[in-house]
């Protein structure tokens, strides 16, 4: 994990909050697809109350068109959180995984790349831990 000064903010291109979505419904979908939804995190913004609350909402195409409705940047900075959470990069390689997450996903379906991770909600709380933050603290 990056040490990080208050003073040190790091810009991810990508609000937490977006990204906190992006895993919620991410989680909840690998649930709700294997059946464990009743072993996940049971807060009040859990994903598990997500499924309880409104289990219409949360589809896979509705992720997708999440996703694909978020500009080039946000995606790119998805796609580089999702590298630095699998542990290709690390998050002092940040700038060289968001120029090569731009560069191969110029023309491509980002929303397809991404759903096709598994353990993507994972991966990507654990691409922003990689920088001293953390999904669960953002409010939903």
């Amino acid at each position: 994990m990056v040490e990080r000064d208050d003073d040190d903010e790091v810009d991810l291109g990508i609000s937490l909050e977006t990204v906190a979505t992006i895993v919620d419904h991410a989680r909840a979908l690998q649930a709700k697809a294997t059946g464990e939804a009743e072993q996940i995190s049971e807060g009040e913004d859990s994903e598990a109350a997500m499924l309880r609350e409104h289990p219409e909402d949360v589809t896979e195409d509705a992720l997708r068109a999440f996703i694909n409705d978020l500009n080039e940047d946000e995606q790119a900075a998805l796609i580089a959180l999702a590298w630095v959470g699998r542990g290709d990069y690390d998050a002092s390689e940040w700038e060289e995984a968001l120029r090569l997450a731009r560069e191969r996903g110029e023309g491509r379906d980002t929303a397809e790349y991404l759903l096709n991770m598994d353990m993507l909600g994972d991966l990507l709380a654990e691409g922003v831990a990689a920088f001293g933050l953390s999904i669960e603290e953002v409010d939903r």
